[in-house]
C-alpha cells in the first residue's frame, strides 16, 4: 500500500473540497482524485460521497480518517523531536497556516507575515482571510485569529489585541444629506452592512444596538465590500478604526455614542504548540499585534 495516499485522503476529508485539498498539498486537484481512487481499490471500499459539491466522509472513511489522523500526529512528533533540532539552526521551515478575519488579514498581518517569510527563507505561509470562522479541530488551519475565545477542545488561547470600530460616512455624502447629531437621526439615512443570516459571528452585530435601518443600500458578507461601498457614497457603515481611519475621504459620525470594542482572540492546538514553524509565527504574530495597539485602538 502506498501509505503517502492517506495524505491526500487526510486533506480531502477535513476541507471537503478537492480544489482546497490540492491547493494545501500544492498540486492540481487530479491528482488528488487520482490518489482517492487508488486508495478506494486498495482498500476495496468506498472512501467519499458527493453532496452539493463537498465530498463527505462514508461509514468507511470516518473509520480511516482516524488512523490517518494517528499517522499525521506520529509525523508531528517527528518534527518536535531531535530530526527537527537538527536543522532548527537554520530557522523554522515548512507550511503554516493562518485564519484570520477578511479586514484584519488583508489590511494589517498580511504585510507583516510576508516580513516574516523574508526573515526565514524555508518559511511558508497561507493566510486565510475569510468572512467566515476557521476550525482547528477540523485542520482548516494551524493558528487561528477570531472575535470569539474559542470554549472547547484542546487549544492553546491567548487575547491578541481589542481594536475598536465607528460609524463612517463618505464626507460628500455627509454633507448632502440631514445632520446627525444625535441616533435618532440616523432615520434619515441609508446603512451598508453585512447580510444578517451570513454573519459568522455574534460579535459583529453591532448596528442593531445603535438604530435599526429602514432599509440597506447594499449588504455584504464582506468588510471590504462594504467599505468600498461607503466610500462610493451609498450610505453609513460601522466599520473596523484600522481600515477606515486612514481614509481621507471617510468621516466618523456620532464617535462617541457609536464607538464599539472588540477582541481578537489566538488559538492553536496543544499538540502545534512544540512545532518549530508553528511556534515561531505564533510568537511573531502575538509581538506583532501588541505593537499595533494604537492602530487597533486609537
Amino acid at each position: 500500500m502506498d501509505w503517502d495516499h492517506l495524505r491526500f485522503f487526510g486533506e480531502l476529508a477535513r476541507n471537503g473540497s478537492m480544489a482546497a485539498a490540492a491547493r494545501r498539498l500544492g498540486v492540481e486537484h487530479t491528482t488528488v482524485s487520482r490518489r482517492i481512487q487508488a486508495l478506494e481499490k486498495q482498500l476495496g471500499a468506498v472512501l467519499f460521497e458527493r453532496a452539493g459539491g463537498q465530498w463527505r466522509l462514508t461509514e468507511a472513511g470516518r473509520q480511516l480518517l482516524t488512523v490517518a489522523d494517528s499517522m499525521q500526529s506520529a509525523v508531528d512528533g517527528l518534527e518536535r523531536g531531535p530530526l527537527a533540532l537538527a536543522s532548527h539552526s537554520e530557522g523554522p521551515a515548512g507550511l503554516v497556516r493562518v485564519g484570520a478575519t477578511e479586514g484584519f488579514g488583508t489590511q494589517l498581518l498580511a504585510s507583516e507575515l510576508a516580513r516574516l517569510t523574508q526573515r526565514y527563507p524555508m518559511l511558508s505561509i497561507d493566510l486565510l482571510a475569510l468572512p467566515r470562522m476557521l476550525h482547528l479541530s477540523r485542520r482548516e488551519a494551524d493558528i487561528v485569529i477570531s472575535l470569539e475565545r474559542p470554549k472547547r477542545g484542546s487549544v492553546v488561547v491567548t487575547k491578541l489585541a481589542d481594536y475598536r470600530l465607528y460609524l463612517y460616512g463618505q464626507r460628500e455624502y455627509l454633507a448632502r444629506k440631514p445632520l446627525v447629531a444625535r441616533t435618532e437621526d440616523l432615520r434619515h439615512h441609508s446603512f451598508v452592512h453585512y447580510v444578517d443570516d451570513m454573519l459568522f459571528t455574534r460579535e459583529l452585530q453591532l448596528l442593531d444596538t445603535l438604530h435599526q435601518p429602514e432599509r440597506f443600500a447594499l449588504r455584504s458578507t464582506s468588510i471590504t465590500a462594504q467599505y468600498e461601498a461607503v466610500r462610493a457614497g451609498a450610505g453609513l457603515a460601522v466599520l473596523p478604526a484600522f481600515l477606515a481611519d486612514k481614509d481621507p475621504v471617510l468621516s466618523r459620525v456620532l464617535p462617541e455614542q457609536a464607538c464599539f470594542t472588540r477582541t481578537f482572540w489566538m488559538s492553536m492546538p496543544v499538540e502545534s504548540r512544540q512545532i518549530p514553524r508553528i511556534a515561531a509565527t505564533w510568537s511573531f504574530l502575538r509581538d506583532t499585534v501588541q505593537s499595533m495597539r494604537s492602530l487597533l485602538c486609537p
